[in-house]
């Protein structure tokens, strides 16, 4: 493996890591970072899937205790079947929507000037949710009704669209539908885990025939930063919306999207 690639398989594992699960848009930020390194090759699409699993294990591993408490509660009535009937609701329309546009999503709205408009735009709509959402009246995904869940599933397609950020979508439509901040970050962090992995599974089979051409040294250069970088924001994120709110990502997700359509006009 080459240092050129070795340094691009370190710098967008820390893309991915820090970005997937901030209301920034991870996707988005691979498009642009990946095309500013010249990493567009089809094994560039194939590593940007497989690091993505090494931040979904970052979230696996620091709520372990939670999917383990689920799984081991399911078989009877109670909380842990509440979260696991909100978590499987929200995911649903994901698995619907992807399956049936994902060959136009990927070849159509791939694109730095997409990536552009859905920064602004993400970052406009999570100024307008902070400024008008309603009052808080659910604090835990326990808490959650059938067609909140829902609802905050419909809001996590809106994600499809590159720049517009899966965390973000959810964090959203939670906040409109009166969920608190923890709680609907929160949320967002269990509902990537199927969402992502589901996602992933889709693209390995898509890409199964660029197989072949896998570097495993940069793969696995990518997926332990993209983890070890994902355990220290999935960390502090909770924390940090409790006293700050979403306003500083949507002013970045404002001020990067105006450059960025700047660059490539």
């Amino acid at each position: 493996m080459s240092d050129t690639l070795t340094t691009t398989a370190l710098i967008l594992g820390l893309v991915e890591g820090v970005t997937e699960f901030l209301p920034i848009s991870s996707t988005g930020h691979m498009i642009i970072v990946g095309d500013l390194l010249g990493f567009n090759s089809g094994f560039s699409k194939l590593f940007e899937v497989v690091i993505q699993l090494g931040a979904i294990l970052a979230v696996c591993w620091l709520y372990r205790r939670k999917i383990w408490q689920t799984v081991t509660g399911l078989h009877q009535h109670g909380p842990s079947q509440t979260f696991a009937r909100n978590v499987l609701i929200a995911f649903l329309p994901a698995v619907v929507i992807g399956l049936l546009a994902h060959d136009f999503i990927k070849r159509v709205l791939f694109s730095s000037t997409v990536v552009g408009w859905a920064f602004i735009v993400g970052g406009i709509a999570i100024l307008a949710a902070e400024r008008w959402r309603p009052k808080s009246t659910c604090a835990s995904t326990e808490e959650m009704s059938i067609p909140t869940a829902a609802k905050i599933g419909l809001f996590q397609c809106l994600a499809m669209i590159p720049g517009t950020s899966r965390s973000g979508a959810t964090i959203v439509g939670a906040l409109l539908m009166g969920v608190t901040r923890e709680a609907a970050t929160e949320f967002s962090f269990f509902l990537a885990i199927p969402t992502m992995a589901g996602a992933t599974v889709l693209d390995l089979w898509k890409a199964r025939h660029d197989w072949a051409s896998m570097d495993g040294a940069a793969i696995g250069i990518g997926f332990v930063v993209a983890f070890l970088s994902a355990l220290v924001v999935v960390r502090g994120l909770v924390g940090f919306v409790s006293r700050h709110g979403f306003a500083p990502f949507a002013w970045y997700r404002i001020a990067a999207g105006l450059v960025i359509l700047y660059v490539v006009r």
